[in-house]
């Protein structure tokens, strides 16, 4: 289906016995006439693709998915042919894409190889390269189909071997009959040995499924072992000692400071910890969920498909969360490498396993998250990108869903759930396929040469929407279940696994497991991730009409096993038993260790050298165009927004549209009330001061949600550790000092955490072009998302200059530091004064300061309002033991990222009730917005600063422009 004027047809290959009338029919329907050509079953004519010569077109590459690979368009088109030509819905129809792109010119074979390396990923896709003649091509009708070698169904492995053996087996999978690993188990030494005692008291050996489960269910990924182990004198661990920690402790005072003083609200956590997403309250008809997950390593191998799966992986941790909340809100985060980084990488030696270059993996990460929320009909609302040249093998994405459910439907609470022992395990959504296959051990190992091309799998946004819908919509209110969690890592291992902890037990039928294509063995369908699925708990009376309902929907619900009391796991294929684990062997049987942690070597700092006055002009500029700091409207203006009309304060704001750092949806539209949503990341401060990271990306949260007019008493955190080499004494270290700073933040904001997701070894282990051995860890990373009610959304507050004569305030003190040192007690003071004045409505813009400090939050505020302002540095002064001290650098005053601070602007008739208000905390009165473009900045009656909005708007945008 040729584009007209263009040199790039698309294909489809349609396996079906389709009349050459029906066949016409689709083609016309998913052609448009205006702008696309197509032919059916005939040599492709490339000169009526442009008024060229058809011989000036040499080479034609198609590019298409590798067999089993999900392909949503061609899924798409087998929809559109049931439905226009009115088609049994179980017809057996398969379509394939693919594009193909015209080569011109004198090319010699290998050139056009090269050509092709460039177009696809051969994890994923496979390419077809054929020469023209005449200017015709036509390619052979082959369809892609997925042909699987018969092997053994079950292997029994043997365990009494070597510990050199146990290793390896741990660390590169099991052999199959041909001598080959399959694949990671991420199972240490120690875990392996108890494995081994285990099935020696039982006096068998483990079957192949039933080592890949332990595994599964051990992983780092699932167990956050490193979180729950004891570490130096924490014996209970940094996760229960400090997050879980921090929460108990703040839920319980904020029970009892509500029973003294109702009206300052008590403790609004439902749920936290124990489901997919964390649950607070929004009213006393609903709750919000909110959950943050990452997808890195997928996504350094196939960034859309790893992006595409995230997202939707996210989706389903709310459709998961109690009996089912509806994703209202989705929210991202990028951290890649700079996109100039020419390096090449490989996992191999012999170089036959690239890594992707940064710009490939950027732009396949936007694109997975945009099909991932735009096709679910879910609005992307909130994300932030960073870029680091440690990135570069290992980008980090983050991705959130903020859901919605009622608290009682029919008086029974939405946030409970039990499977219970006689009820159906049916698996609903997508069928089970060879993607996925080691997802969770893999996310729990550095990335290198044994890194399985099999972990990589495409989401498909369409038929998960058709899931969400029918549960959430209707199943959910006409009670057809009892309980549903998502299939994600670890597939029905580990999600059948977790349900039967809420009866103590499961038997499962794999047999009847619906597969996408014959010939998968069964510990293949036992730990697929393959997409799109949710497993459910169905009374046995209830299940006729849960399926009528389904497949009234388009949705696949098949039953495969039975929720027991039995205490174990078993799994039958065929009518052979081939697992039978304790439940508590299975979840608590993985051994203790004892972490030891050892502080690093303190960083040298160089000493800063001190610009020019003149030049405080180009370092405003240089700090504006920073990639981290500039605009990035280029992606907000890809995410939908605006789908199920909630967004208030949006992703870009103003005439000026600068991106926003919170946002605010009306989730209910019959309330008034609002969600406001935030984060804080600041992954170079690790580098020198790992515990004031932490306590900066949470106190930057904080204020991101106070300045645009959220409610500190009713504000929640998530956290998502990103870490490297978790196993180096020095990296644990830097974690607890993370970790210590997230409690003593937290119980100081009184902002409990609600969900929260780690990612321990973000490390590459590979080779550069020379062959020569090469190690990449990403810097440790600390995400912290916020999620905040606020009773009124018509008094949120945007960030940028609104009115000509509105007085420009400073909040906070500033310091000449490098990494800057949160004082909770003052920036508390500082969030809960702001707080007052915005309910009082006297405030007309607010801007919390992050990157590039003051100076660049002026500029974004006069670029978001296309106003400019003129502004003197004389009274923001050094703070010494609670008095004005000594006057700061000039570049320390504008450049300074000392924490705590909002820049805010007042209308002149509220500037003296604003200023009473502000008596109590540190402020600067230091300005005017301006009556036109002009930008100035005074230091001592001097001009330091002296430019235009429209120059600043212009280097503001300047990256995200180069991006589109």
């Amino acid at each position: 289906m040729p584009k007209k004027g263009s040199t790039r047809a698309d294909s489809y290959l349609i396996d079906s016995k389709l009349s050459k009338k029906e066949l016409t029919k689709l083609a016309e329907a998913i052609t448009n006439p205006i702008l696309e050509n197509y032919s059916i079953n005939e040599s492709l004519d490339v000169g009526r693709l442009e008024s060229r010569r058809p011989t000036s077109f040499t080479y034609a590459i198609e590019i298409g998915f590798l067999p089993g690979v999900t392909d949503n368009v061609g899924h798409t088109v087998e929809e559109i042919a049931k439905d226009l030509l009115h088609l049994k819905k179980d017809l057996d129809i398969k379509v394939y894409t693919s594009k193909i792109f015209f080569i011109s010119g004198s090319r010699t074979d290998n050139e056009v190889k090269t050509i092709a390396q460039t177009l696809y990923n051969p994890l994923i896709e496979r390419v077809n390269i054929l020469k023209l003649k005449d200017g015709k091509v036509k390619f052979p009708n082959k369809v892609p189909e997925v042909i699987l070698k018969k092997g053994a169904s079950v292997l029994n492995v043997s365990l009494d071997v070597s510990d050199e053996e146990l290793t390896k087996i741990g660390k590169e999978g099991i052999m199959d009959e041909t001598g080959r690993r399959r694949g990671p188990l991420a199972l240490s030494l120690l875990y392996m040995k108890a494995i081994q005692a285990y099935f020696a008291k039982l006096k068998r050996d483990p079957t192949d499924i039933e080592l890949e489960s332990l595994a599964q269910t051990w992983s780092e990924h699932c167990k956050h072992t490193i979180f729950a182990n004891s570490i130096d004198d924490i014996r209970d661990g940094l996760y229960k000692t400090y997050i879980k920690g921090a929460t108990n402790l703040i839920r319980k005072q904020k029970q009892e400071r509500g029973k003294l003083a109702p009206s300052k609200g008590g403790d609004f956590c439902i749920s936290v910890f124990s489901d997919n997403a964390g649950g607070i309250i929004f009213n006393k008809n609903y709750l919000i969920t909110h959950k943050v997950e990452t997808h890195n390593s997928p996504s350094a191998l196939d960034p859309y498909g790893g992006a595409v799966t995230g997202i939707g992986g996210v989706n389903r941790d709310a459709i998961g969360f109690g009996l089912g909340a509806k994703p209202v809100a989705n929210t991202y985060g990028f951290c890649f490498s700079n996109l100039d980084d020419k390096r090449k990488f490989f996992r191999d030696r012999n170089s036959t396993q690239p890594m992707l270059p940064p710009k490939r993996i950027m732009e396949g990460v936007i694109k997975g998250i945009n099909v991932g929320g735009n096709c679910s009909g879910i609005p992307t609302i909130s994300g932030f990108i960073r870029f680091d040249n440690r990135y570069r093998a290992k980008p980090m994405v983050f991705a959130g869903t903020v859901g919605l459910i009622p608290r009682k439907v029919k008086g029974r609470l939405m946030h409970e759930k039990k499977a219970q022992p006689g009820d159906y395990v049916v698996m609903v959504g997508g069928r089970i396929g060879l993607d996925g296959i080691h997802g969770a051990t893999f996310s729990s190992e550095n990335i290198d040469s044994h890194s399985p091309a099999t972990a990589v799998q495409i989401g498909d946004p369409i038929t998960q929407k058709k899931l969400s819908d029918a549960i959430i919509k209707e199943a959910r209110g006409q009670g057809l279940y009892n309980s549903i969690t998502d299939n994600g890592a670890g597939g029905l291992s580990s999600s059948v696994a977790e349900m039967a902890k809420e009866c103590n037990g499961v038997k499962i039928y794999l047999d009847k497991v619906p597969l996408k294509y014959p010939g998968l063995k069964p510990w293949e369908i036992w730990i697929s991730e393959s997409q799109e699925r949710m497993t459910l708990s169905v009374p046995k009376n209830k299940w006729k009409k849960f399926q009528k309902l389904m497949k009234s929907r388009g949705v696949e619900a098949t039953t495969i096993g039975e929720f027991i009391n039995s205490g174990r796991v078993v799994v039958d294929h065929k009518r052979k038993k081939i697992m039978d684990l304790e439940m508590n062997f299975l979840h608590n049987g993985l051994p203790k260790e004892q972490l030891k942690t050892s502080p690093p070597a303190p960083l040298l700092v160089k000493e800063r050298v001190a610009e020019k006055p003149g030049e405080v002009n180009k370092i405003l500029e240089n700090l504006l165009r920073d990639k981290n700091i500039s605009g990035y409207s280029f992606i907000s203006e890809q995410y939908d927004h605006e789908v199920q009309a909630s967004s208030v304060l949006k992703p870009l704001s103003g005439p000026g549209r600068i991106n926003t750092d919170a946002q605010v949806i009306k989730p209910v539209l019959n309330s008034d009330k609002g969600v406001v949503l935030s984060y804080g990341v600041y992954p170079s401060y690790g580098d020198i001061d790992i515990y004031q990271m932490a306590a900066c990306a949470i106190d930057t949260a904080v204020r991101n949600i106070i300045s645009a007019g959220g409610t500190l008493n009713h504000l929640a955190l998530l956290d998502n550790f990103c870490w490297c080499s978790s196993n180096d004494p020095k990296r644990l270290y830097q974690l607890k000092e993370a970790v210590k700073a997230c409690y003593d933040c937290a119980v100081a904001y009184g902002t409990p955490f609600i969900s929260g997701k780690d990612s321990m070894f973000n490390d590459f282990k590979g080779f550069d072009e020379k062959g020569n051995p090469v190690a990449i860890s990403i810097p440790p990373t600390l995400l912290i998302s916020g999620i905040s009610v606020m009773p009124d959304l018509y008094k949120t507050v945007s960030p940028e200059f609104k009115n000509s004569g509105d007085v420009i305030y400073l909040l906070g003190e500033t310091h000449d530091e490098i990494v800057p040192k949160v004082n909770l007690e003052k920036n508390l003071k500082t969030y809960q004064t702001l707080e007052q004045a915005i309910n009082k409505e006297l405030v007309t813009s607010s801007l919390s300061i992050t990157s590039g400090g003051l100076g660049i939050a002026l500029a974004k505020a006069c670029i978001g309002g296309m106003l400019g302002y003129n502004v003197s540095l004389d009274q923001i002064m050094a703070q010494k033991n609670g008095s004005l001290a000594s006057v700061l650098s000039i570049e320390t005053r504008l450049f300074s990222e000392s924490q705590g601070r909002i820049l805010v602007s007042v209308s002149p008739k509220n500037a003296k009730l604003f200023e009473k208000l502000m008596q109590k905390i540190t402020y600067a009165k230091i300005g005017k917005v301006g009556n036109n473009s002009k930008v100035v900045i005074i230091e001592s009656r001097k001009k330091i600063i002296d430019t235009n909005v429209k120059k600043l708007h212009s280097i503001y945008h300047k990256f995200s422009n180069s991006q589109q």
